[in-house]
């Protein structure tokens, strides 16, 4: 009774703390699916980038309260964290791998093989290639945004690069002093995992209407995908009166 009753207390206090967070994840949400994507850069500054690692580390956070399962690392906040700490030791390496980690390394050769596939009597008007297609414009958007990414920093003195990156982190609240204890929060109870059926709606319904907003592109709304625009070869009887094989009817005498 008294575990039932410590583990209801933690779950409040994981759900008042996202309420607290939930406006500025929601924007951070945002800047992370745009720079992987949802938007095209004609430029990045730095700035934007000690962003996006601040969103990505926000992210994070948003996952840990709402104890969301992870079976593989989505974000990488903590590790953010230590790149934007590295950075402002001048450590910029580090920081143009990850980018390239996440950002690089995408099957444009493969996408375009699909497509051409799609187009084929075989697809006629399922749908499937307009969503190729804007999968691999998305794909497109985030090689073009990394190299805005590597052009800003490459472009800079080191000491002009040094200055940006820690007057950013300062205005983002990533100091070397901030860092260490934002590292600590991570030993608190409220970022501990507790799966539990009100975190899960919660995060359910956040990321939902996120999705919506966010990330849906025009090839996946309703009535657009290719599984609900295909007619049935032949017109299906009510389930109640289908046939099983093997049934056999039992009556009483």
């Amino acid at each position: 009774m008294q575990g039932t009753l410590a583990k209801e207390k933690l779950i409040e206090q994981k759900l008042q703390a996202f309420e607290q967070l939930q406006p500025e994840f929601e924007a951070s949400f945002r800047i992370v699916q745009e720079v992987q994507g949802q938007r095209r850069f004609h430029t990045i500054s730095v700035a934007e980038i000690v962003s996006y690692l601040h969103a990505l580390w926000l992210c994070e956070c948003k996952d840990r309260l709402l104890s969301v399962y992870r079976s593989m690392v989505r974000y990488e906040g903590q590790h953010c964290l230590s790149l934007l700490q590295g950075w402002q030791a001048g450590e910029s390496a580090a920081v143009v791998e990850f980018l390239q980690r996440k950002l690089d390394g995408l099957p444009f050769a493969d996408l375009t093989y699909q497509m051409e596939i799609a187009k084929t009597v075989l697809h006629a008007d399922d749908g499937l290639f307009q969503r190729l297609l804007y999968g691999r414009l998305v794909l497109l958007n985030r090689e073009m945004n990394l190299l805005q990414a590597l052009d800003a920093i490459f472009s800079l003195p080191d000491e002009a690069l040094l200055e940006e990156v820690r007057a950013t982190c300062a205005a983002t609240g990533h100091t070397l002093s901030q860092i260490e204890q934002q590292r600590a929060e991570v030993e608190n109870p409220l970022f501990a995992y507790a799966p539990h059926p009100r975190l899960s709606q919660r995060n359910m319904l956040v990321m939902n209407a996120l999705g919506v907003k966010v990330t849906t592109p025009p090839a996946e709304l309703p009535g657009k995908r290719s599984w609900q625009l295909v007619a049935p070869a032949e017109t299906q009887r009510p389930f109640a009166e289908s046939i099983i094989r093997g049934y056999q009817e039992l009556s009483s005498s």
